[in-house]
């Protein structure tokens, strides 16, 4: 029986579904043939009813606009109708028909107004989600406006510590002019008036002579200490003959200096780079291998600059000590400021810095500086290269 039932109420939603469908062209044949089926199959009047009524609500009325739904009703109940003409004729009492009939009608007005009502709920519901959702989008905004100024702010402050940069720079040059212009020319005046001196005392005395060649080399060597130091605090030549032959000499210096072999190998266009980038180049190089010398105990340090796609890069790997990165990133001290500084003037010029260190694998500094934006369209492919190994 529940078998019956079952199949029953499919046919039943498919026929009406398709009978809906046809609109005022609608034949009720189909209807007669479902209260038939109905029929032989047991079914009552209130039966029937509650299959419609099932169908109805759950079936039709749910994807139905609301400007449509009494039209469906009606003629679905038309629908109905037919079907269950077979079943009330067959009723011998006609009383009893009409009051299972009756019954029906009744059953069907309180479905519609709990219908109506679950309609209503609905709205509401939807009403207070159109609400949630307009809070929401408004809570977004201010966040997003918070967000704004919190990057606003940031960016101030990164603006800030490229300007401290970009000063220090700018005192760095002013020293080194100053120290070869005024520091070296006094002392190489000096220099010249003892060699005057060492020639008109050496006619009177022998003593007075070795005095005076002494205090002459003294004054050699302090001129040496000054041209090192305006070397280091701004190379003339990184200015005058570019960044290549500014790190040839550093490097070589660097090695005589420390015994340690520093292999390095660029590529020529890398000179095609503004100022300010091959500054940071040098800058960067000139601190990392400061700290090669001072932390690594390395046996060999490879510095390369290459080419890329849109910019250079530059490696500065060394087999010495390893170190935890993000201990000495997060910590406090000299090491820290170091590793800062160098990527605080990689990003400064719109580049990227990366440092890798690893037990057995020493550490690599790595950093990515791009071209200007009209170079990097015109720029083509050079195989163009120097290369300097200090012993």
């Amino acid at each position: 029986m529940k078998r019956q039932l079952f199949v029953l109420s499919r046919r039943y939603q498919d026929t009406l579904r398709a009978h809906l469908k046809q609109g005022r062209h609608a034949t009720l044949e189909s209807a007669r043939g479902l209260g038939s089926k109905a029929l032989a199959a047991g079914l009552q009047t209130l039966d029937l009813a509650k299959l419609h009524e099932k169908t109805l609500i759950t079936e039709l009325l749910p994807g139905c606009a609301p400007g449509k739904r009494a039209a469906l009703i009606k003629q679905a109940g038309i629908f109905f109708a037919m079907a269950v003409l077979p079943i009330e004729k067959s009723h011998r009492d006609t009383r009893a028909a009409t009051a299972h009939l009756k019954k029906f009608i009744e059953s069907l007005s309180q479905r519609t107004v709990e219908l109506a009502a679950s309609n209503l709920e609905l709205e509401q519901e939807i009403a207070t989600r159109k609400a949630v959702e307009a809070a929401l989008k408004k809570s977004e905004r201010h966040y997003s406006v918070l967000l704004e100024q919190s990057d606003r702010l940031q960016e101030q402050l990164r603006q800030l510590s490229r300007q401290i940069l970009s000063a220090q720079e700018e005192e760095r040059k002013r020293i080194s002019r100053e120290l070869h212009d005024v520091i070296a020319q006094t002392l190489t005046g000096i220099n010249i008036r003892l060699a005057t001196l060492k020639k008109e005392a050496s006619v009177n005395t022998r003593g007075l002579e070795a005095n005076i060649a002494r205090t002459q080399k003294l004054v050699e060597k302090s001129v040496d200490i000054v041209h090192q130091f305006a070397r280091e605090l701004r190379p003339a030549v990184l200015d005058d003959l570019g960044l290549i032959p500014a790190l040839h000499s550093f490097v070589k210096t660097f090695s005589q200096r420390t015994r340690l072999p520093v292999h390095l190998h660029a590529f020529a266009e890398v000179e095609t780079l503004d100022i300010a980038k091959r500054t940071v180049l040098f800058r960067v190089a000139q601190e990392a291998l400061t700290n090669v010398a001072r932390h690594a105990h390395a046996r060999r340090v490879d510095l390369n600059i290459t080419k890329l796609a849109a910019g250079v890069s530059m490696h500065v790997k060394d087999d010495g000590k390893s170190f935890s990165v993000e201990r000495v990133l997060h910590g406090k001290g000299s090491k820290r400021l170091g590793l800062l500084g160098m990527r605080e003037r990689v990003e400064m010029v719109g580049g990227t810095f990366c440092v890798e260190s690893a037990p057995g694998k020493g550490t690599t500094i790595a950093v990515e500086v791009p071209f200007a934006k009209v170079r990097a369209a015109t720029l083509k492919k050079s195989s163009q290269s120097t290369s300097l190994e200090c012993p």
